[in-house]
C-alpha cells in the first residue's frame, strides 16, 4: 500500500522546507519588517541592531542612494534630494496635495500621479518606496540567510483608496516583492494585539501615524477578527503637527510662513518642530533654536501652547471616532478597550483626548510603533502555511460605497461602505433608448446621491449589445473587492452574452480630507440629496415618456384623430415644460401621468395594430 507524506496541522506542506514570509509596515515616518521566528512575532534588525527604518531616501546620483537614517540626517542639507513622508503622495495628483508649497521639492505634476525631481531623474512616489521596501527585503533575506522570501503582507491605512493601495502593490513587485496580502493597519494591530493577549470583544484600534489616521471598531473572538466598522483620514498625521509647530516657531521669530521661505529653511525648521514635538511629549516646556537663512528662531515653547495650536488636529481624531461609533450603531461604553498604534499617540494630548472620549485610560502595552508589523507578520506566517494557535479569520471591510452612475447622473450603490471582504455583489440594469448597442459604465466610490459629488474610479463600455425595444436587454454588472481592498467590475448582457470588465485602477488618489468628508457631508446632506434624487429620478421617468411616446406618434400617428394628436401633443409640451423649469418631483410626477394617461387609448390601438399585422395571413392551427 501507498503511503501519503505526513503534514501535520500548522507547519509547511513540505516539512523539510519552510517558507519564510514578513510582514510590512510600510509608514509615513518610519518602516519595518517583523517575521514569526519560533513561534513568535518579531521586528527585525539591521546591522547596528535597529528595528526602525526611516523612510527617507536621498539620492546622491543617478546610482547612488542613501536610505534610512543616514539620509534622514542629511534632509536639512540636502532637502530637494532627500525625500521624507512620501506615502502622503502614494497614487495622488499634485491637486491632491494640501500644502504643496510648503513642502521642500520640484514636483511635477503628471498624469496619474504626482513625481519628484531628484538627482538621479524625475522619481514617482511608488518609485521612492520601492527604494524602501526594497531595503526592508534585504534586511529579511541576511535575517534568514536567503535570497527567497515567500512573500509578503503589506500594511496600508484603512483609507487609503484603490489607487493608494494599487500604488503600495506595484511599489512592492518594483521591490521585488510578492504580495501575499495588503492589510489595514488597525487590522494589523489588532491581530498582534488580540493573540499576545487573548483579547476578546469589541476593541477600538486608534492609529495615528506620521501621515494618516485611522480608527477602527473590531470583534476579537478566538482567532476571529471582524472589522466593524472603520473611519480615518489618509491626510492627518504627526507631519501635521510638525507643521503647525513649525507655523509656531516662526511666527514667533517674526519671521515669514513656511510656504515663503527656501527649501532648507522649510526643512530644518521642520525638522527642529519635529524634535520640539518630541521633547514636549516628556517634559513641560522646549526651547527651540537654529540658524535660518530667513533670520533665527530662539524661543520657547510650552506644552500649553503646542497643544492649542494643534488642537484643531487632535479635534479631528475625535469627530471620526464619533463617527465610527454610530456606522457601528455601538456606544462608547460597549468598546471594552483602546488600542494605541502609531508613534504620533506617544503625545500626552492624543492620549488625554482618546481616555477622556470612551472614559477609560488607552492599552499601551504593546509598542505602538511595532505593532502594526507584528500583526502583518502574523498574517504572513498564516497565509505562508504556518497556523498559530489554529486557523487565523480575518473579517475585513471596505471604507466607502462603490457603485456606478445611472440615468440623471444618480449613484446606484452596488457595494455599500463597510461590507466584510472579500466580496462579490450584482445588480441589473437595462437599457435606455430603442436600439442601443453599447451601455457606458462609470464605476465611482462615496456616499452621496450624485455622481458629480463622488470620486470617480473608472469608466469602460459595453459594445456589442443586440439591438432591443428600451428596457428589454438585461446586463448584469458585478462589483468583486479581493482581501486587498482593489475592485474589479464588469458588465454582462445576459441574452446575448457579451461581456466587458475593468480591474480599477484609478490615476490618482483622494484628496486631502476628502475622504473623512465623504461621510461627513453624507450624514449632513442626506435629506437633500434625497430631494434631490427624487427629481433627477422623476425628469428622467419624464424624458422616457417623451421620447416613447414620439416614437410611437413616428410609427403610428394615424391612429389618432386630429383632436386625439392635439391633445397628446399638448401634454408632451406641458411634461417638456415641467421637466425643463419644475424643481418639485410632484409637478413632473403628476405632468408625467398626465401624458401617461392621454395616451392610454393610443396605446391599447397600437397593441391591436399589431396583433392584427401578426395574425395577418395564417390559419388558426398555425398558431
Amino acid at each position: 500500500m501507498a503511503l501519503l507524506q505526513i503534514s501535520e496541522p500548522g507547519q509547511s506542506p513540505d516539512p523539510h522546507q519552510r517558507r519564510i514570509a514578513v510582514g510590512i509596515d510600510l509608514g509615513t515616518t518610519h518602516s519595518l519588517v517583523a517575521a514569526v521566528r519560533s513561534g513568535v512575532a518579531e521586528c527585525l534588525p539591521d546591522a547596528q541592531g535597529r528595528v526602525i527604518l526611516p523612510s527617507a531616501v536621498r539620492y546622491l546620483d543617478e546610482r547612488r542612494r542613501a536610505i534610512g537614517f543616514d539620509a534622514l540626517a542629511a534632509q536639512a542639507d540636502d532637502p530637494e534630494h532627500t525625500v521624507v513622508s512620501v506615502k502622503r503622495f502614494m497614487g495622488r495628483a499634485l491637486a491632491d496635495v494640501a500644502g504643496a508649497d510648503k513642502l521642500p521639492y520640484r514636483f511635477e505634476d503628471r498624469p496619474g500621479m504626482l513625481a519628484l525631481h531628484t538627482r538621479a531623474g524625475v522619481k514617482s512616489p511608488v518609485e521612492v518606496s520601492a527604494e524602501i521596501l526594497a531595503t526592508l527585503r534585504q534586511r529579511a533575506e541576511d535575517s534568514f540567510d536567503t535570497d527567497e522570501l515567500f512573500g509578503a503582507v503589506i500594511t496600508v491605512p484603512a483609507y487609503f483608496d484603490d489607487a493608494q493601495r494599487q500604488a503600495t502593490k506595484d511599489a512592492a513587485q518594483l521591490a521585488g516583492l510578492n504580495v501575499l496580502r495588503l492589510i489595514n493597519e488597525p487590522t494589523a494591530a489588532a491581530i498582534a494585539y488580540g493573540l499576545e493577549n487573548g483579547s476578546e470583544g469589541l476593541y477600538a484600534i486608534y492609529d495615528l501615524g506620521g501621515g494618516t489616521f485611522d480608527i477602527s471598531l473590531l470583534r476579537l473572538a478566538k482567532g476571529v477578527f471582524e472589522v466593524v466598522a472603520t473611519g480615518g483620514d489618509s491626510a492627518l498625521g504627526g507631519d501635521d503637527y510638525d507643521e503647525r509647530v513649525a507655523e509656531l516657531l516662526l511666527s514667533k521669530a517674526g519671521l515669514p510662513g513656511l510656504s515663503a521661505v527656501d527649501a532648507h529653511d522649510k526643512r530644518a525648521v521642520l525638522r527642529e518642530a519635529r524634535a520640539i514635538k518630541q521633547q514636549l511629549s516628556v517634559e513641560a516646556d522646549a526651547r527651540a533654536q537654529i540658524g535660518l537663512k530667513a533670520g533665527r528662531i530662539d524661543s520657547a515653547l510650552t506644552r500649553a501652547e503646542f497643544e492649542a495650536a494643534t488642537a484643531p488636529l487632535t479635534q479631528r481624531t475625535v469627530d471620526l471616532m464619533r463617527k465610527v461609533l454610530r456606522d457601528a450603531k455601538v456606544g462608547r461604553e460597549e468598546v471594552q478597550g483602546v488600542v494605541l498604534v502609531g508613534g504620533s499617540t506617544r503625545m500626552p494630548v492624543v492620549r488625554a483626548a482618546v481616555e477622556a472620549f470612551f472614559g477609560r485610560a488607552p492599552l499601551t502595552n504593546l509598542n505602538p510603533d511595532e505593532v502594526v508589523a507584528l500583526g502583518a507578520a502574523i498574517q504572513a506566517n498564516q497565509l505562508a502555511g504556518h497556523g498559530r494557535d489554529g486557523e487565523l479569520l480575518l473579517l475585513d471591510v471596505t471604507p466607502l460605497s462603490l457603485g456606478i452612475e445611472t440615468m440623471g447622473g444618480l449613484v446606484e450603490r452596488i457595494i455599500p461602505r463597510n461590507s466584510p471582504i472579500p466580496t462579490a455583489r450584482g445588480q441589473d440594469f437595462t437599457t435606455y433608448q430603442d436600439g442601443q448597442t453599447a451601455l457606458a459604465v462609470h464605476v465611482v466610490q462615496g456616499e452621496r446621491e450624485q455622481v458629480e459629488l463622488c470620486r470617480s474610479l473608472a469608466r469602460f463600455e459595453l459594445r456589442g449589445i443586440p439591438p432591443m425595444v428600451a428596457g428589454a436587454a438585461r446586463i448584469r454588472v458585478s462589483f468583486t473587492v479581493d482581501a486587498d481592498g482593489l475592485l474589479s467590475v464588469s458588465a454582462r448582457e445576459l441574452g446575448s452574452g457579451v461581456e466587458a470588465s475593468v480591474v480599477v485602477k484609478p490615476s490618482y488618489g483622494l484628496a486631502d480630507e476628502q475622504i473623512a468628508q465623504m461621510l461627513q457631508e453624507g450624514f449632513a446632506t442626506a435629506e437633500g440629496d434625497m430631494r434631490d434624487r427624487a427629481l433627477r429620478e422623476a425628469r428622467v421617468d419624464a424624458q422616457r415618456l417623451v421620447l416613447a411616446t414620439r416614437s410611437a406618434l413616428a410609427a403610428d400617428g394615424d391612429l389618432l384623430d386630429a383632436e386625439e394628436r392635439a391633445l397628446i401633443d399638448a401634454d408632451i409640451a406641458a411634461l417638456e415644460a415641467a421637466h425643463t423649469d419644475s424643481t418639485e418631483p410632484a409637478a413632473i410626477e403628476a405632468a408625467t401621468k398626465a401624458l401617461a394617461d392621454a395616451t392610454e387609448a393610443f396605446a391599447a390601438r397600437r397593441m391591436n395594430r399589431g396583433i392584427r399585422q401578426a395574425l395577418s395571413g395564417r390559419r388558426l392551427d398555425e398558431l
